[in-house]
């Protein structure tokens, strides 16, 4: 692989990275907002949606990091 396909490799995993980062955050207000919720409506929908949103912004924070993995793997090759 040549230097200009390993420079825009890189910068992709980058931006990877950085989404990642930036859906931590979000992931974050999230959980902050659920756990917030008063202990009464713990089992409503409400909750449950905010339970179920984490999870999904969790996996896409782990698919990110691992696109990035595989991009870097690709570039050592």
């Amino acid at each position: 692989m040549n230097k200009e396909r390993r420079k825009v490799l890189q910068d992709i995993a980058d931006k990877a990275i950085d989404l990642a980062g930036e859906l931590e955050c979000v992931r974050d207000e999230e959980c902050e907002y659920r756990d917030n919720i008063p202990e009464n409506l713990q089992t409503s929908e409400r909750y449950e949606k905010a339970e179920s949103a984490i999870y999904s912004i969790e996996e896409a924070i782990e698919e990110l990091t691992r696109a990035s993995d595989n991009i870097l793997e690709a570039i050592e090759q």
